[in-house]
Formats: C-alpha cells, structure tokens, sequence
C-alpha cells in the first residue's frame, strides 16, 4: 500500500512514518516544498497512492497561516486532489474536542474539517484525538521545560480538569488500523487508557524531571493572558491560545459523543513514567526560544553577509 501523508514532519506524521515502508511512503510538508492548499501539487504527490494520511495541522495562526486556511482551505484541497489522483482512503486526524458553534476557530475550523471529508464521496476514517505524548511532543516537552525553568508552575483553575494522554505508539496503532480498514466506525475517538487530573498529569512529569515546583492555581482567563503574551513572545509558545481552551474544558470526553476503537484497537498502554521519561526533552526555556531573540540574531546574519561597501 502506497500512504501520502500531509504534515508528515510534524510530530504525529514523522512517527507514523516511522512505522511505513519508505519505499512507499510520500511525506507532504511544507519542507518538502508542498503548500497545504495547492491542489496541483497535492495531485502530483497523492498520484499513485492508495491512502492519504491527513495529519496537517496548526494550533496558532501565524501571518498567512490561518485556521480556515490551513484546516478548511487545506482539506478542500487535499479532497480534491485525492479524488483527481483516484486515492482511495483517507484518514483524518482531527482533535477530540472540535465541533461546531463553540467559540474557538481552532475547534470550529478542524470540525469543518472533519465535514469536508465526510462528504467527500471516498472511503474515510476521521479520528478525533485527545492529548497525544512521546518524543517531539508540545504536552511532555513544554512541562518538563518549564519546571525546569521556573520553580513555580501555574494549574489552570480551581476545579481540576481531566486528560486522557495517549502513547504516540497507541496513537500510530490505530491510524494503522484505520488505514487498513479495520474500524467498524467512520469517526472514532481516539483517547488514552489513563484518566487523570491535568494537575496529576504535570505532577507526573514534574517528578520525572526531577523538579518539585510549587503548584498554584489560577484563573482560566490567566492562562488565556499567558497564552497570548507567549505566542507574541515566543518561537514556540508555552502555551497557545487554542491550548488553553483545551486545558479549560479537559480532554478527556469527546465532543460530540463519538465511539472509541474496539477492544484490540483501543489505546492502552498508560501515562507512565517509563514513557514519560522516553518523552523529555534535553534542556529548558531559554532567551533562545523567545521570538524577538532570533529576530535580532537573523538580522545580525544579515549583516554579515551582506555585501560590504567600499569607499571610493
């Protein structure tokens, strides 16, 4: 089976590759020259293939990069270019949470997402996801930076909220099955064995990390305020404005209700320490990852080599 897979460098899509044959794996990227909404060159790449992998994604807009283009936008062309190149599956990864009429363009735009391939006439699998982990992920990643960094950490809100993480292995396992046909649903949610607190979850990481920082709680629209001044501020923000909404409702329940894998398929490895600390990563926060920071040290390279002018 020949698999294209759209936001193939992205975390997600970089594992499931791991898990394909390269010979017959076709990584859709903007590193790889491919623009999400350009349906002739997603024709080009999708030739030949038996299935798309749709993982393409953002959870902030930066500039050009928008939800509605790079959700909807995107998705209408990877449709139309799967159909003009007679691919015939695709598998959607979409977010537990997105639906309609709720607020937040980053919910909205993905379950508009979701629509545009239900409807697409070609055989599909939409998994909605919850908080997916593992090496090169935002979850493990940005907590374990953080109390490395600063000895106090902020938990959002006075009434804890509930996450469900899942293995990126589990993750792939079941992109695998919904690729190979063998989910009875066409939209399936995809969430972790483990149900726990968001607190508990970052406890746990803390631990593994080998910090202890003193835990406040705090106003949700204090984690909104953090996440618009981290996405002006930071390269990769610590927390984006599309996450906080996430970690204010929890992600541990689909909405709207959707069924789960079966038994066999379903995610069940749980939240760990051994593959928590398979998930962290070197370092901490940095002036480095502050976006001003490599503004400046962009232009000084400019500077550099630049021509050089000489006196006459």
């Amino acid at each position: 089976m020949r698999i294209a897979i759209t936001g193939g460098t992205g975390f997600v899509g970089r594992h499931l590759a791991a898990r394909l044959d390269p010979a017959d794996t076709v990584i859709v990227s903007r590193r790889t020259g491919i623009a999400i909404d350009d349906i002739d060159a997603l024709t080009a790449a999708f030739t030949g293939c038996d299935a798309v992998v749709h993982c393409a994604g953002i959870n902030r807009e930066i500039g050009g990069q928008t939800f509605e283009r790079v959700h909807v936008e995107g998705t209408r062309a990877v449709v139309e270019a799967a159909r003009r190149a007679g691919v015939g599956r695709i598998v959607m990864l979409s977010f537990l949470r997105a639906r309609p009429d709720c607020g937040s363009a980053y919910h909205e735009t993905k379950w508009a997402a979701e629509e545009l391939i239900r409807q697409s006439g070609i055989e599909h699998t939409v998994l909605k996801a919850g908080m997916i982990y593992g090496p090169g992920d935002h979850m493990v990643d940005h907590v374990t930076k953080a109390v490395r960094t600063w000895p106090v950490f902020a938990t959002v809100g006075f009434r804890e909220r509930k996450v469900r993480p899942v293995p990126i292995e589990d993750a792939v396992d079941v992109l695998l099955a919904a690729l190979q046909g063998r989910l009875p649903d066409s939209t399936v949610a995809v969430m972790g064995a483990e149900e726990l607190e968001l607190g508990e979850a970052v406890r746990r990481i803390a631990r593994v990390a080998q910090r202890r920082p003193v835990y406040i709680p705090v106003p949700v629209w204090t984690i909104r305020a953090l996440a618009q001044l981290t996405e002006w501020t930071m390269v990769t923000p610590l927390v984006a404005k599309a996450q906080a909404r996430m970690l204010a409702e929890g992600v541990s329940e689909a909405a709207p209700s959707t069924p789960e894998p079966p038994p066999g398929i379903r995610p069940a490895l749980p939240f760990s320490e051994e593959r928590i600390r398979a998930a962290l990563p070197g370092g901490r926060f940095t002036i480095d990852d502050l976006r001003p920071t490599r503004h400046a040290r962009a232009c000084l390279r400019r500077l550099r080599n630049g021509p050089v002018a000489v006196a006459s």
